[in-house]
């Protein structure tokens, strides 16, 4: 028993060393793929492992990573899940082979070996238990030591070598039934070769093309993939945009979706790797070759190719849609400000909102100065006019839908007074916010207009605090976001939106649920939890006062306590992003200058006589040293760029208005693979192509400009019938 015992502690034991020294070898991937150091990835790992986020981590753990930056972090979880999937993958792999007796020292080592995903496969594959194929049923016949004969090519007559095969009773009626069977068999054990497989693998990463053919009879349903219908190039330059539209026009059976290498390149390959000869029994080989290239081959190494080259073209959408999103989230906040904001229509009227400058509706009302009633206009006139004394509205925000430009230009012509001033706001997705459960629960009384004008009126006042209500999908800023993986594209959207929230930091007394559920630590229930026990309980006094919300213990306070703001607390660094952690550090450093906290923060002469190295230790390193230093000068910085206001130009309200070569004043929407999109007020964005972005190539649309830029264009191609405009960037 007590053999027995220690036994199974020597296995586990074992076992364990075995999974130790695969994540080593893993960290080591990695570190090789980063140009960090092993220690960094595995200290990295460890830090996600036990749930830590990953702004938490590259603000608050630098020391511990080696200062590695979010792009880094990020890079290492995603690669990490991978690679783990990989070794979680060839442990079934090696149990299968183990339960049927089919492992042995060479194969053993051809899958600890395989270092994809498709070589491990690969490896896998001749053992992988199989449905019923041409191949089993020829092997049931007896046929496969009449496929090894003619396999061997040796100098044989196979019709003559196939008639002492034929068998009625056993379905080998004829003498072509048992060639057939024989090459059923060959093609399998072709089509089975990893180093065969690995060749023409190779051969697809340099010689495939993408092709897509139009469905007969489906021209006039499918026009918008006419760029599509007859459409060939390599896949290795096909860019995301391109491979994701003809991916969706082949789901809409618009079109039909080829990825394949040149037949011959291939055949030639395989000839060259299995036809041994030039006699009978190698003319059945190369039939067989053939047979297993095109039926099973070709068709298996193109899904890959499909799976992999939809992956890359998901990866770089989903990249432009996190750059985009950041640039919009991250867009300059006007501020606290006591904000008219508009929601224009025609029909039904203007909806008209006034905000205190916290963003609280004080009240509402619906205008009509888009008709042809001289009364409703002058009314209209009057009662913007008294609104904006009543509630001394210091801007008015117009949403640049509908009626846009139109409402903007009555405003400007109502006399109002030069100190208040007109801001048009780009107003995506606020449809969808109002219509939202968010907006329900925070204006149960008012309907979606109300709602969708008061969301206009805060996103001017804080961008990033509005636009985390609204599904990122519904911003507008993305590329076939609903063409690619849903569950990556949540993932990246999720960690732009969680990087650029934890990067301003939030009031935790002012911010919504939605809010803070971005906050590192927190989500949804710990969010609701903190709105629920201010409401309740009152404003946070400090950041202590966080351990007192329900079910928020250490670990979710260490995660979100740093980027949580508490303004006018006693303690002075409860408002700063300094962590809790260090508040000691702080502490030190004031009492060794025999000054309080809050005069270290005001007086810059005292923080210069501060010697960091004094206060490096095991833990606090000089990086964690320098950016409490900043933070005491700036508490609680905003790293957002200050507002500038835009205005469009006044020649043009609608895409009748624009004329060839116009140079105008725009703002950047969206950005894409192949160019950006421009808003430059007349209700139909322009597309300045990538070719049109000046005299040098262009690889990177971002690398040029960004959502939400102010640019230059100059019209170059107006058509109406389509309402698309080409405009070609004059400056940015």
């Amino acid at each position: 028993m007590y053999f027995n015992f220690n036994q199974q502690l020597y296995i586990k034991a074992m076992a364990d060393d075995d999974a130790n020294n695969k994540e080593i070898s893993i960290f080591k991937k990695i570190s090789t793929e980063l140009d960090i150091s092993p220690r960094q990835v595995e200290v990295t790992v460890g830090l996600l492992d036990q749930d830590a986020t990953i702004p938490f981590i590259a603000r608050y753990r630098k020391e511990a990573t080696g200062e590695l930056d979010e792009v880094a972090i990020t890079f290492i979880r995603d690669r990490i899940s991978k690679l783990r999937e990989l070794e979680k993958r060839r442990a079934a792999i090696i149990k299968s082979l183990e339960e049927r007796e089919l492992m042995t020292d060479e194969l053993r080592q051809l899958v600890a070996q395989a270092e994809t995903l498709s070589e491990l496969e690969d490896v896998y594959l001749p053992y992988k238990p199989k449905k019923r194929t041409r191949a089993t049923i020829a092997r049931e016949k007896g046929l496969e030591p009449l496929a090894e004969l003619i396999f061997e090519q040796g100098d044989i007559d196979p019709e003559a070598e196939a008639e002492r095969y034929i068998d009625k009773e056993k379905g080998v009626a004829t003498l072509n039934d048992a060639l057939a069977g024989a090459r059923d068999i060959i093609a399998e054990w072709v089509n089975e070769d990893t180093g065969a497989r690995g060749l023409i693998r190779e051969l697809f990463s340099n010689k495939a093309t993408i092709k897509s053919k139009l469905v007969q009879g489906k021209e006039e349903e499918g026009t918008k993939y006419s760029d599509y219908f007859d459409w060939e190039e390599p896949l290795a330059k096909a860019p995301s945009h391109r491979i994701l539209a003809m991916r969706r026009g082949e789901n809409e059976s618009i079109l039909n979706l080829k990825i394949a290498p040149p037949d011959e390149d291939a055949l030639y390959i395989l000839y060259d790797f299995f036809v041994d000869g030039d006699n009978p029994a190698s003319e059945q080989v190369r039939l067989a070759v053939d047979d297993g290239y095109n039926r099973l081959m070709e068709p298996s190494i193109e899904n890959e190719f499909r799976s992999e080259s939809k992956l890359k073209a998901d990866i770089d959408a989903i990249r432009i849609f996190s750059v985009n999103l950041r640039e919009l989230l991250m867009a300059p906040p006007l501020g606290a400000k006591k904000i008219m904001a508009i929601d224009p229509g025609f029909r039904t009227g203007c909806k008209v909102v006034c905000l205190d400058n916290q963003g609280k509706l004080l009240h509402h009302t619906t205008i009509f100065p888009h008709n042809d009633d001289e009364n409703k206009l002058m009314v209209a006139q009057k009662e913007i006019k008294e609104l904006c004394g009543k509630y001394s509205a210091n801007v008015i925000a117009v949403g640049n839908g509908t009626a846009g430009r139109e409402t903007e230009a009555f405003l400007r012509n109502i006399g109002l007074p030069d100190d208040i001033s007109i801001v048009m706001v780009n107003e995506s997705g606020a449809s969808v916010y109002s219509a939202s459960e968010a907006a329900r629960e925070e204006f149960p009384d008012y309907d979606v207009t109300v709602r969708g004008a008061v969301s206009i009126g805060r996103r001017l006042m804080d961008p990033l605090a509005e636009l985390v209500k609204i599904d990122p999908k519904s911003i507008g800023v993305g590329q076939y976001q609903h063409d690619v993986d849903q569950s990556a594209l949540k993932q990246g959207l999720d960690d732009a939106v969680m990087s650029c929230v934890n990067s301003v930091g939030v009031e935790i007394n002012t911010a919504s649920k939605q809010l803070l559920t971005f906050v590192s630590g927190l989500g949804p229930q710990l969010a609701g939890n903190i709105v629920k026990y201010r409401d309740e309980k009152g404003p946070f006094k400090s950041r202590e006062d966080l351990k007192k919300v329900p079910r928020l213990g250490p670990k979710a306070f260490e995660q979100a306590a740093g980027f949580l703001r508490v303004p006018g607390a006693d303690n002075p660094l409860d408002s700063s992003a300094v962590h809790p952690e260090s508040y000691s550090i702080v502490e030190n450093m004031a009492a060794d200058l025999k000054c309080t906290v809050k005069e270290l923060m005001k007086d810059e002469d005292l923080r210069k006589k501060i010697d960091l190295n004094k206060y490096v230790s095991k833990t606090i390193g000089l990086p964690t040293l320098k950016d409490i230093m900043e933070e005491l000068a700036r508490p609680g910085r905003d790293p957002r760029p200050e507002f500038v206001q835009f205005k469009y130009d006044d020649r043009v309200n609608s895409i009748e208005d624009l004329q060839k070569d116009m140079i105008l004043p725009g703002i950047i929407t969206n950005i894409t693979a192949f160019g950006a999109f421009v808003d430059v007020g007349v209700h139909h964005d322009g597309l300045v192509h990538k070719s049109r972005m000046g005299k040098k190539f262009v690889e990177n649309v971002s690398g040029v400009v960004k959502v939400g830029q102010t640019v230059k264009v100059k019209v170059a191609d107006i058509d109406l019938e389509r309402k698309r405009i080409s405009l070609e960037l004059l400056e940015s």
